[in-house]
């Protein structure tokens, strides 16, 4: 085996031109599979990060009723909170939210939105809840995000009207401020949202010491459950980032896969040109001894080793983009806030050992397998014609 891969690389430096073709386009398939890879892997980190510190903390009790995604169960969905909770409320380790459902007015047009009632004191979200202790005699302290505020044309200092409904069915109205407007990588936080302070929709809503969402720091397994309550996990909560990530990773598969396919016909190409060539070698191969596995095998090394020299050629010139690429990161085009998901403008990718390990695997494994088909046909040559250079 030693002998044979001493062969091969001497081969491999005698064809020059040809060899470094194969393995500079080789290379680039490990270069850009390995990049694309960590992004998808930093995308994935990343988003559940935003999310944790943006919308879930470190996990939710939601109210039975609840579900984010029909705005009619807002109304019903609200109960006391539990008594066992209120400790760590009261501790800052968990914060309750009131969430209920209203229309604005701003330029004299409705829009629908999500109100929130939330602790000004609370440091679990980044939300600039701090801004809800400003003093505004004559209307409620709001907060919205960017989002919000470029789609309704509002800026920090405005006033709109905000309605709103009561437990009782009651329709009131009054005025917001804008005291602050911030800007967030979760949409889920942003989009037809405004924030108000708990205890004023609670009074507005007439559902004293009432809440929607009950979100806790610490991500204690096995939490227990209250009368009322769903207790949301963080990886239930983020498994829609975790499904969106297979689906786009399904996608870009195809390219990986293409990407592989032209470095593979491209050595196949080389090998058949090779053994066509090469008869009269193969021959005395042949008449000094060798097996007629033995040489499948040295070119079967032969082929395999444009992955091992590609491989080295991209660690030579990938480790230093890939390093600069997890430092400063790879910036959308566009508004990535546009798509709906949580999504950072710029992306960092996170690269891993076993993600640089199994895709040097696979790749030599194809490689491997595509040298040994057009191998094969050297165990059907006549050693007597290889030496003629006329075996077909």
């Amino acid at each position: 085996m030693k002998l044979a891969f001493k062969l091969a690389y001497r081969n491999l430096m005698g064809a020059g031109l040809r060899t470094w073709l194969n393995v500079i386009v080789l290379s680039f398939s490990f270069l850009i599979i390995i990049w694309m890879k960590g992004i998808m892997t930093g995308w994935d980190h990343q988003a559940k990060i935003d999310m944790t510190n943006w919308e879930i903390g470190g996990g939710q009790y939601w109210q039975k009723d609840y579900d984010p995604y029909d705005p009619f169960t807002f109304s019903d969905s609200h109960a006391p909170v539990p008594a066992e909770l209120r400790g760590e409320i009261d501790k800052g380790d968990a914060e309750a939210v009131l969430i209920a459902q209203g229309s604005i007015y701003p330029q004299g047009r409705m829009q629908s939105v999500i109100i929130k009632g939330i602790n000004p004191g609370q440091n679990i979200f980044l939300l600039p809840t701090q801004k809800l202790d400003t003093v505004i005699s004559d209307a409620i302290p709001s907060v919205i995000g960017s989002l919000m505020a470029g789609n309704l044309k509002l800026a920090i200092g405005d006033r709109v009207m905000i309605q709103w409904r009561d437990r009782g069915g009651t329709f009131d109205a009054a005025e917001i401020y804008i005291t602050d407007i911030f800007y967030a990588n979760v949409p889920a936080v942003d989009q037809g949202q405004i924030y108000i302070p708990l205890e004023k929709l609670r009074s507005m809503m007439s559902l004293e010491d009432e809440a929607t969402i009950l979100t806790y720091r610490n991500a204690e397994e096995g939490r227990p459950g209250y009368n009322g309550w769903m207790n949301k996990s963080k990886a239930e909560l983020t498994k829609s980032v975790d499904e969106l990530i297979k689906v786009k990773s399904a996608g870009i598969s195809v390219f990986y896969i293409i990407l592989i396919l032209l470095a593979m016909l491209a050595i196949f190409d080389t090998q058949v040109l090779s053994i066509f060539r090469r008869q009269k070698e193969i021959g005395t191969y042949i008449a000094l001894g060798y097996t007629r596995k033995e040489v499948v095998g040295l070119f079967t090394v032969e082929g395999t080793m444009y992955s091992v020299l590609a491989a080295l050629l991209s660690a030579v010139y990938g480790m230093p983009f890939l390093a600069w690429q997890a430092k400063v990161g790879w910036t959308m085009p566009m508004d990535a806030s546009q798509f709906g998901m949580a999504m950072a403008q710029t992306l960092y990718p996170v690269y891993s050992a076993g993600l640089v390990i199994s895709t040097v695997l696979i790749i030599m494994t194809v490689t491997a397998i595509v040298s040994y088909y057009p191998s094969r046909r050297i165990a059907k040559m006549n050693p007597t014609e290889a030496l003629r250079g006329k075996a077909q």
